[in-house]
């Protein structure tokens, strides 16, 4: 686990995102699914504080963890990620126009996030342990 830090934040905020293809089309066959991840790597040129770690795709949705500071909207990154994603995956995939005509895009306009972070445990623990450590008296290990 690594805390990040920004000018006024310490932050642990790991995220597990699920979004799926527009009618669960199994476009991301081959090398598709790849190259949809490879461009949602690409984020941290415009956030270079979110980064991605795990990833994977099947046919029909991709799955990340994904890590996003507090001062960005969940909502923002992923709507990033879905609008870039889909323009580099038709620009290099004709094949997407005729499955996805028209203005219609390639992902679906839901998606899945779960936090993913320390336990209900360790935060409990923190939290009864916190005056201790900032009198100096409990260094906490997590």
């Amino acid at each position: 686990m690594e805390y990040r830090k920004q000018a006024h934040a310490t932050y642990y905020a790991n995220y597990h995102l699920v979004f799926g293809t527009k009618y669960r089309r199994k476009v991301l066959r081959g090398g598709v699914g790849a190259y949809a991840l490879l461009t949602m790597r690409d984020v941290a040129k415009i956030f270079p504080e979110v980064t991605i770690g795990a990833s994977n795709a099947n046919e029909d949705h991709v799955h990340l963890e994904i890590s996003i500071p507090p001062k960005y909207a969940v909502s923002e990154i992923v709507g990033y990620l879905k609008g870039k994603s889909a323009h580099a995956l038709r620009k290099r995939f004709a094949f997407l126009d005729r499955v996805y005509y028209g203005s219609d895009g390639i992902w679906s306009d839901g998606y899945f996030i779960s936090t993913v972070g320390v336990n209900e445990a360790t935060i409990r623990r923190y939290i009864e342990m916190q005056g201790r450590e900032d009198g100096g008296q409990v260094k906490l290990v997590f």
